[in-house]
Formats: structure tokens, sequence, C-alpha cells
């Protein structure tokens, strides 16, 4: 089979959908199970799931065995890169800021905003980590704000859990509208249209994530206490989203929409507090723990300077990833393409093509008759995780730190991270055997066999590709042309439904393998990975149940506002 080209086959089982769907589901159960039941270590639950979705690729869908096994090697190697490369480099970031003492700087500027540690993860999780979305992706967000969160105080998974959470409202938009170009492109939908339709799904999920968060931490109380910043930031992170989305399209909706409410937040804390502020030693002590050091140190006061240098390491990775997703720059590392020279850096970005993967894997329709390439990409320079790297290394001039501790920093990071490494490989092979076997097909397939239901259903094959994948843009990728052809089928809006792709995926991502690795090994607790999916799956089910809702009431009941 090595030398011919292998067709997926999306009901081996009895020619049924529907039983072929739930052999597929399996290897999805069984990690949830051996994670968050059985409590295995990550990157061995990570690691026996992609060996079992080999086995029944191989065994039940007739995957060639060299297939499955380099979709597996592919899905590793990209999880290394650019994945790994781009979480270490966070990681490696904030450390700077430790070791070198700075983040006492940046600790005492946040909490001079405000101690309630309700607001600090709104302004911090939801308002900062949204801005970082929208300008690198890629888990960089989280990782970044979880640090953050866990330095000033926050219990480490805590910080984990919530900003996981907060992570769900800019997602669609995340690294300068990359999800929904891509659903554009795979699906010749204008991405304008697609960006204000996911906008218009996601306006009532911004809205109450704020108001969420608030609940999480201190429910009802804190519901009561807090909640004009937890409207003022919902409504305007809404509000200029939507805007935003309709008026500049797909690329900036999560930046602009970040921006306008850490403003307004900025605006209404100079004004109101709460009456009550619930600070992270008042919740520690409550919650009858040991209180975090950094909760307890006393609050000082700084020049406008000395903070902005302590803040450097996270204006420049915004310098360095605005510079690095500059169409000009990208078109420096471009190939030759449609009688186009190659850009000057061209040989920079090193391809290798997947033997016994590469063009030897052909879809099937509904899906679509395409013949996947499997192309390993080495960007070393042009990757966002130089981007990052290269403002680390700025950061290290800026604050004076010497080569060898900025070096004893980088090694502490690769150090503590190696299992989460291993892990996010791990997972990544599992989602690539999936999607190259058509086991993730399947999947979406049975759904959207189910007829007029299907617009509530839609949704949820964004969360299942989110899953597998860790990413909004690759489930769209996967998935929205099957959206689209099924909307045709159903006779509902095909916009509609691949924005509803892109829409729900973003509420799988709190429970992405991809993600909970990324969250722990940010707040140093890789290994609990357990113990996050515990307390992040039930939300993850209620946010994608509201869009399911949301999605249908469109489809059914507001035709009207339906874009396009």
């Amino acid at each position: 089979m090595i030398g011919a080209i292998w067709t997926q086959n999306y009901t081996p089982i009895g020619d049924s959908v529907w039983l072929s769907a739930l052999v597929a589901l399996v290897p999805i159960i069984f990690f949830l199970v051996t994670l968050g039941v059985l409590r295995w270590k990550a990157h061995v639950a990570g690691f026996c799931t992609a060996v079992l979705s080999a086995i029944i690729a191989i065994l039940v869908f007739k995957m060639p065995v060299a297939s499955a096994v380099m979709a597996g090697v592919n899905g590793f190697l990209y999880g290394l890169w650019p994945i790994a490369w781009i979480i270490i480099c966070a990681v490696f970031l904030y450390k700077l800021s430790v070791n070198s003492g700075q983040f006492d700087i940046i600790r005492d500027s946040i909490l001079s905003i405000t101690e309630d540690q309700r607001i600090l993860v709104i302004l911090v999780g939801f308002c900062f980590g949204s801005f970082l979305e929208g300008a690198a992706g890629f888990g960089a967000p989280v990782a970044i704000a979880a640090a953050l969160l866990a330095g000033i105080g926050l219990k480490p998974l805590y910080a984990a859990g919530l900003c996981l959470v907060a992570n769900s409202a800019p997602v669609c938009f995340g690294a300068l509208g990359v999800p929904i170009i891509t659903a554009g492109s795979v699906t010749g939908i204008d991405a304008t249209l697609i960006g204000q339709q996911a906008a218009n799904q996601l306006a009532i999920l911004s809205l109450v994530v704020p108001l969420f968060i608030v609940f999480l931490m201190d429910g009802l109380r804190g519901i009561r206490e807090c909640w004009p910043a937890a409207i003022v930031a919902g409504v305007s992170f809404a509000a200029a989203q939507l805007v935003s989305a309709h008026v500049f399209g797909p690329q900036l909706p999560s930046i602009i929409s970040a921006v306008v409410s850490l403003l307004c937040m900025v605006v209404l804390l100079r004004v109101w507090k709460p009456k009550h502020v619930y600070t992270i030693e008042e919740a520690a002590k409550e919650a009858g723990e040991e209180v975090n050091a950094g909760a307890l140190a006393d609050l000082q006061h700084h020049s406008a300077g000395t903070i902005v240098r302590a803040w450097s390491p996270f204006l420049l990775l915004i310098v360095f990833v605005i510079i690095w997703t500059n169409k000009g720059f990208k078109a420096l590392f471009a190939p030759a393409a449609d009688g186009v020279a190659a850009g000057p850096l061209a040989g920079t970005v090193l391809t290798f093509k997947m033997p016994g993967l590469h063009e030897m894997v052909q879809q099937a329709q509904p899906i679509g008759d395409a013949v996947l390439p499997a192309v390993f990409k080495l960007d070393i320079l042009s990757g966002t995780g130089t981007a990052i790297f290269l403002a680390a290394i700025a950061t290290v001039f800026v604050y004076g730190m010497g080569a060898s501790k900025a070096l004893a920093t980088f090694k502490e990071t690769i150090n503590e991270m190696k299992w989460a490494i291993v892990n996010i490989g791990c997972v990544l092979a599992f989602a690539y055997v999936m999607n190259f076997s058509g086991m993730a097909s399947t999947m979406a397939l049975a759904l959207a066999s189910t007829g007029a239901l299907f617009p509530f259903i839609s949704p949820l094959i964004g969360w299942v590709g989110v899953f597998l994948t860790g990413s909004d843009t690759s489930a769209n990728a996967l998935f929205c042309g099957l959206q689209a052809t099924t909307a045709n089928q159903v006779g509902v809006s095909d916009v509609l439904l691949v924005a509803a792709n892109s829409s729900g995926g973003v509420t799988g991502k709190m429970i992405s393998p991809q993600s909970m690795a990324i969250a722990c090994a940010a707040v140093g607790m890789v290994g609990k990975e357990s113990e996050l999916l515990r307390y992040t799956i039930r939300f993850s089910f209620l946010f994608a149940l509201l869009i399911c809702i949301v999605n249908g009431l469109f489809a059914y009941v507001l035709p009207f506002a339906v874009v396009g």
C-alpha cells in the first residue's frame, strides 16, 4: 500500500456512520477516562491514546500501517515545532521577569489597580489574555496570563483553569483572525462574512464570561459585589467585538475588544470599587490553604519609568509579534508561487515531506476529494515562537541580566517543561492519526446526519475539532467544508454553519489536551492535567450548549439576523 493512494472510509463498521463513529470515539473516551478518572500522567495517557488511535485506524479503518505511523510522527513533530517552541519561549519570557526580580514591580503595578482577586482575573486573564490571543494565539496567552496570576498569588491550578475559561471569548479571532481566514479559504466564502456571523454568535458568550469568572471565584456573593466590573468588561468586549468584526473584518476583533474592555475597566476602577475587597490572601484563608507569598508581599509604589521597564518583556512581545505577523515581513519568507519570486529569506524555511503520508491519503465525499499534503515546516526565523524568543533576548538587555543568568533561566524552563513537551507531542500525534485516518470526519458525519437538528448540533463539530487539535484554525481547516456542504443539504445558511464551526470550537479549547498541558506547564504544575480537566470539562460543555442554542435560534427563529 506504500506506493498507492489510500482513500478514507468513513463507514467501515457495517456501512453505518453511527457505529463507525462510536468506534472512532473510543480513543477520546480512553483519554478522558485515563486522564480525568484514573489520573494517569498526561504524557502517559497521551502516548497510550496515540497508540490506541493508530491501532483502530489500521485495524478498523484499514489505514496503511506506514501512513498511520507517519501521521503520528508528523503530529508529534508539529507538537514540538511550532507549538512547544512557542510555549517554551512564552514561559522563558515570564521567568526572566521573575528571576530578574522585576516581577515584584509587575505585581505591584497590577495590585495598585485593584487588590480584589475577582477583578484581577478579569483584567489579566480576560482582558490582557484576550489581547495576547488576538496578537499571538497558539497557547501563549493562557501561558502568560496564568503565570502572571499565579505570580501575584493565585493558586496555580486555579489560575490555569480560570485563564482557560477566560480564553474562550477571543479564540475565534485569535492570531490576527487566522481561524476565520482559514474557514474562508477552505469554503470559498468571504471571510469577512464568516467573521461577522461568528461575532454575532459569540456576543452572548463574550458578555457572560466575566460574570461567569466572578461566579466561579466567589459564587453569588461575587456577583452581588462585582457585577458592575463584570458587566462593564463583558458588555464593552462584546460590543467592540461585534463592531470591529462588522467594520474592520476578522483580523482585529480580539485585539480591539481587549483594549476597549481593559480601558473601560481602568476608567471604572477610578470611580468605583467593590465594598468588600476580596483579596487573594482572604480567599486562601477561607479555603484553609497556605497563603502564596506573592499575596503577602507589601505593596510598593513605583515610578512610571520603573513600571514600564518591568513590563518591557510583554511590551516587547507585542512589538515583535506585530512585526512577525505583518504581511510585508511574511513576504520575506514566502516561497515562489504563481510567477511571484520567492522572498529573500525563503531559504530559511525548511520543509520535509513525510514519507508514506504526504499525498498518500485522499478524502472521500462528502468531506471532499483532496489528496492530503503532509509537510513538516521548520520555520526557524519566521515562526511565532522565534518572535517571542527574540523579545526574551531583548528583555535580557533591557533588564541588564548577565548571559549566564539568562542561560540558566532558559535551562530551568526546559527542565520544568520537559514532560509537558512530550505530552504536547503525544497529543498532536493522536490528533493527526484521528484526522488522517478519517476517524474525526466519521464523527462529524454522524452529527451531520441529524438533518433538521443539525444547526443545533453543528457547533459540536467545531468543539470536537478543537478538542482533538487544540486549534480553532485546524478545526476550521478540517471541518468547515463539511459544514458548508451540510448547510446546503438541510436548507440553512452556509455562512451560519461555517461560523458555528469556529464559534463552537472555542468552547472546546479549555479541555483540549494541548491547552491543558500548556496551562499546567506555565504555572509549574506539570502532571496535574487531570485535575485541570475535571475543573474545566463541565464549563466546556455548558459553553458549547449555549452556542448550540444560539446557533439553532439563528437558523430557525432569527434567520433575518444571519449575514450574507
